[in-house]
């Protein structure tokens, strides 16, 4: 995922140090060290923390000297909470500030969904500057608490899985009633890009309204939404699924 934000990232007037005993190529125009020592004495503006929770304690401290005195660190640690990270990087007594962010896959291709939330001492300046950088990558949703930023994970954080899942459901339901894979594919993906780029151009009308815009009574749209959540089975389905995903999200912080 970090790879796939660089490279929207490094559209900015930043410069970018990867930090990575593993990776053998850095992207175009970004430095890349293999060793923390291979720093040296220099400071940055900006530490990025994309590693995996349990390597936080272990890994970060060494960094925290690299951070500028003026400087921030942006996390995109999973279930790895701003109070740790801040106190791990703290200099002295001085905890540092510390945005958290919570991308989804679709950065890859810079359609990515960011939840953003800032901590502690965070100035207004490096707020905006974070907000910046994450919509570079596609739409920005700052929130107030870690609380709200594990709502945003079983919402977007999450949400590529449950549409791939929908959309692998609607492909094999089409195939169902007699078409190749290939053109059920192109039918529900085309489908689904179409009509979710009309619910977000079409501003002044809800969801409902649009669903409505396109259900005649006793056609055949009417007939396959009421197959499809006339008991309000699938409202159901995704209230239980975002609970369930939220809870986990709380449990891993």
């Amino acid at each position: 995922m970090g790879g796939a934000l660089l490279e929207y990232w490094k559209r900015g007037s930043e410069s970018f140090t990867i930090v990575d005993p593993f990776l053998e190529k850095a992207p175009e125009g970004v430095t890349l060290v293999k060793e923390r020592s291979e720093l040296g004495d220099k400071r940055f503006d900006v530490i990025i923390v994309a590693i995996k929770p349990q390597m936080i304690d272990d890994i970060l401290p060494e960094y925290a000297p690299v951070l500028s005195d003026n400087g921030y660190v942006i996390s995109m640690a999973a279930g790895a909470g701003i109070a740790r990270i801040s106190k791990v990087m703290a200099k002295g007594e001085q905890p540092a500030p510390v945005i958290r962010i919570m991308p989804n896959l679709p950065a890859f291709v810079g359609k990515a969904t960011n939840g953003l939330v800032a901590g502690p001492g965070v100035t207004d300046d490096q707020r905006k500057h974070a907000h910046a950088m994450m919509e570079r990558t596609g739409t920005v949703v700052e929130v107030d608490d870690e609380d709200q930023l594990d709502r945003v994970t079983a919402v977007a954080g999450s949400g590529p899985g449950y549409v791939f899942e929908l959309a692998r459901a609607y492909v094999a339901a089409a195939e169902g009633i007699g078409f190749s894979h290939e053109q059920a594919r192109a039918l529900v993906l085309g489908t689904l890009e179409g009509t979710i780029a009309m619910a977000i151009d079409q501003d002044g009308q809800t969801l409902e309204e649009l669903r409505n815009s396109v259900t005649s009574k006793g056609g055949t749209t009417a007939a396959g939404l009421d197959a499809l959540n006339g008991d309000g089975a699938v409202s159901r389905k995704f209230e239980q699924t975002l609970e369930a995903a939220y809870k986990r999200a709380v449990e891993l912080r």
